[in-house]
């Protein structure tokens, strides 16, 4: 059984100092649960161990794809293809950051990939400040985490510019590149963990700015303004699928200014083929059988209890439970009804003895660095809780 400890819950107005104003659900309750995990440095270590390795895989499945054309069947709308191959040919384009969701880990329950939130995953502001915040609070050691998210997104700014060199260079060959950060205006949650991001840039030694994505200028020839301040890094806390359906022809102005070399995009346009759940079934035909990955498969496993999720669906919307017989157990609804979908092995979560699941979310810099968790019921959705953890003797 999960180890959980009751902590005394931070204040709200607390919170919404410190600009985590999406403390409440609109059911009225608690976003942030009153209780943490207990983890154990094993466990914790375990958790980083896993999320390295799959990095590699998610590499390795990537170019599989590229090279094998393999983009219709992970479902990347053609009008981003070039400017995944254009991101992922050149070193420059840096995966700043992503979110590896986990189930198991805990009790000796083996360790199994749900699925990679490597474009605009959530949850960042939560893992690096609330959690510290909690034991804080409550007169805990603030030490006694896995949770280098912060220190680790300031490092990975760096290399930016050192790439795979020593972040200790990065004035050494920092030449006032600049980067301007852009969320879709009206939505506080992403407007304020893209502002933290930039205060993780200005931390790194970047010169930054913020503007609402209607207020950024796009050039095919010249690249990405802010009125007439040309910047050489646009950060974008929108995704890439959206940016292909819904604006079109945004999609093709910046695969433009990528052809250009006029701007470089975080995070970068191949991020798309590891969000993509389709990638899921890649994994699984490169790497048969892997203790960290679950079977998936582009049709119903036969004979196997399994989840059929759209592969660019969020928030466990459209996501159904399919059991063993071909039965479904459970759905949600949603608007990704018409998306395409993958079909992975079902696998239970760890639970507490109130029976509601714990999904691990390990975030991914550079190297596997913050560790959080959200639990809810038969499928995690925009109503499930984030919970903080502690390491434990």
């Amino acid at each position: 059984m999960i180890n959980l400890k009751k902590i005394k819950p931070l204040d709200k107005e607390f919170m919404e100092q410190i600009g985590f104003a999406w403390h409440t659900d609109s059911d009225n309750s608690s976003y942030v649960a009153d209780e943490i995990v207990g983890v154990t440095s094993d466990e914790a270590q375990a958790y980083y161990e896993a999320a390295n390795e799959l990095y590699d895989m998610f590499v390795a499945a990537a170019q599989h794809i590229i090279e094998n054309n393999l983009f219709h069947e992970v479902g990347i709308p053609f009008n981003l293809i070039d400017a995944i191959k254009q991101s992922w040919e050149n070193d420059v384009h840096w995966h700043l950051y992503g979110r590896f969701d986990l189930a198991g880990g805990l009790d000796g329950k083996p360790i199994k990939l749900i699925e990679f939130n490597a474009d605009t995953p959530t949850a960042v502001f939560e893992t690096a400040i609330i959690q510290w915040a909690m034991l804080k609070f409550n007169k805990m050691d603030e030490n006694s985490q896995f949770n280098d998210l912060y220190a680790a997104l300031v490092e990975n700014f760096k290399r930016l510019v050192v790439l795979g060199g020593d972040t200790n260079d990065f004035n050494k060959y920092y030449e006032g590149w600049k980067i301007l950060f852009s969320t879709i205006a009206g939505n506080i949650e992403d407007e304020n963990t893209t502002k933290l991001l930039q205060a993780a840039a200005n931390e790194a030694g970047f010169t930054t700015d913020f503007a609402y994505v209607d207020e950024v200028e796009f050039s095919d020839e010249n690249g990405i303004f802010k009125g007439e301040e040309n910047y050489e890094y646009w950060f974008k806390l929108i995704p890439w699928e959206d940016i292909a359906i819904n604006e079109g022809e945004l999609a093709l102005i910046l695969t433009n200014i990528l052809n250009n070399q006029k701007a470089i995009i975080l995070n970068p346009a191949y991020t798309l083929l590891f969000q993509s759940k389709g990638i899921l079934k890649i994994l699984w035909d490169l790497y048969p059988n892997h203790p960290l990955l679950l079977e998936a498969s582009n049709e119903p496993l036969t004979g196997k209890k399994c989840v059929k999720k759209p592969v660019f669906g969020r928030e466990g919307a459209n996501v159904s439970i399919i059991e063993a017989n071909g039965e479904v157990s459970f759905e949600n609804k949603g608007e990704y009804d018409t998306s395409r979908v993958v079909y992975q092995e079902f696998y239970e979560f760890n639970k507490d003895e109130r029976g509601d699941n714990y999904q691990a979310g390990v975030f991914f810099a550079y190297e596997g660095c913050a560790l959080g968790y959200r639990k809810g019921k038969e499928i995690l959705d925009n109503y499930s809780k984030f919970v903080g953890h502690f390491i434990k003797e």
